[in-house]
């Protein structure tokens, strides 16, 4: 079955995270990915453990979680682009390429002839992405860029976490790098498109996927209501500042989420905790009135919440409507039922002689479904690429490996 990307192939010059996230995303759709990676060492994230155990060897080895969670799918090449030789390598491995997605420093591909400028000259149509943390251009387009502050200097941190006023109200970052994320994404999504103008027009183009317009743009409708009021948006903690009850709240065995913000839900929640009257109450009649005494209506669910068990009282809450859920920890969120039906937690078989775990693509096409294909081992794939696509015979090769090119 034809993939939606068969026959398009991509020079991966990226590390950590929002790079490697953007090509594992073209190779789920099909793409041939090269992922080049520096001899001995590759990928810096492989030396971001947990590992994979190394059943040969024993120990571990360097194929780390975060390794594995974004390099799915991809052959790795290992090559020395500091050296003038495994530069020009790169450089003809790019030129038979359609796409070359780099991370590097605003600039610094240059000195090795694997800027947009040189490949284009090579490949007039290729479809160049650079993933940088500030773009191309600005007072801060030579800096090198973090998740972490990303975070903070794009809005989102200033937006997460307790209320002032309250215990450990500090500024909160989000466990997952989410501006890494969603600049991946963007990335994918951009090159993708470029691709498509290519396939109408001939022409290339580059991608410029900078991480601070993806965080901004991230904030949505928080910026645009700073930017149409001059109002700063308060961090909330796990409150809904405009709807009453939509928070956390605690039953006998922990937190659950509630969400009953409309009259009707709220009604159903009543009757579900026993006490219908609450909806008579002229403190909680309306939305608006509950939103203004929402200190009061916790006061007034939290007893009748205490004495009941989550799952039951979940289940009691769904049955009439109301919108609910747990705040489940890893391993429930593997054992919830939505997620095994969707069968979401995949075990691949790597090429160590192991089953290594993974997480199915999000991408879910009904012609052409993704082929999930486990990470690579480093240099994997050096000779069966170097051999395909520039002819590279097993005598140069092992001349490479001596001088630590390959």
């Amino acid at each position: 079955m034809t993939s939606i990307l068969d026959g398009i192939k991509v020079l991966d010059l990226t590390r950590i995270i929002a790079g490697p996230l953007c090509t594992q995303i073209l190779a789920d759709m099909g793409a041939t990915v090269y992922k080049i990676e520096k001899p001995g060492e590759g990928d810096d994230t492989r030396r971001m453990g947990p590992f994979l155990p190394d059943p040969v060897h024993g120990g571990h080895s360097n194929d780390s979680a975060t390794y594995l969670a974004y390099n799915r799918g991809k052959q790795s090449v290992t090559l020395d682009i500091a050296t003038p030789e495994g530069a020009r390598l790169a450089q003809d491995l790019a030129a038979r390429c359609d796409v070359v997605v780099e991370n590097y420093k605003t600039g610094s591909l240059a000195k090795y002839g694997l800027d947009e400028a040189s490949i284009r000259k090579r490949r007039p149509d290729i479809v160049y992405c650079s993933v940088t943390g500030f773009g191309q251009s600005g007072p801060y387009a030579a800096r090198p860029a973090y998740d972490f502050i990303l975070q903070g200097l794009a809005g989102a941190m200033s937006t997460c976490g307790q209320p002032d006023g309250s215990p450990g109200a500090d500024p909160m970052r989000t466990a997952i790098p989410i501006t890494d994320v969603v600049t991946g994404l963007y990335a994918a999504i951009g090159v993708i498109g470029a691709l498509y103008h290519r396939r109408a027009h001939g022409s290339g183009q580059h991608v410029d996927a900078a991480m601070i317009d993806a965080a901004v743009a991230l904030n949505g409708h928080l910026a645009l209501g700073y930017l149409m009021t001059g109002q700063l948006p308060p961090r909330v903690g796990n409150t809904n500042p405009i709807a009453s009850p939509s928070e956390v709240m605690v039953c006998a065995d922990g937190p659950f989420i509630l969400a009953a913000g409309n009259n009707g839900q709220f009604e159903a929640m009543c009757r579900v905790l026993g006490h219908p009257e609450w909806a008579d109450d002229e403190r909680f009649r309306t939305n608006a009135l509950r939103v203004t005494h929402r200190g009061a209506l916790r006061a007034t669910l939290a007893p009748a919440l205490m004495h009941r068990g989550r799952a039951e009282l979940l289940a009691a809450l769904d049955a009439a409507g109301v919108p609910c859920g747990p705040i489940n920890d890893m391993a429930e969120v593997f054992a919830d039922p939505q997620t095994r039906h969707r069968q979401i937690e995949l075990h691949l078989p790597h090429s160590r002689g192991v089953t290594v775990p993974s997480l199915r693509s999000p991408l879910c096409f009904s012609a052409t479904p993704v082929e999930h294909r486990a990470p690579p081992m480093l240099g994997e794939h050096s000779a069966s690429v170097l051999a395909a696509e520039l002819g590279i015979d097993e005598k140069r090769l092992q001349a490479l490996r001596e001088k630590a090119i390959v």
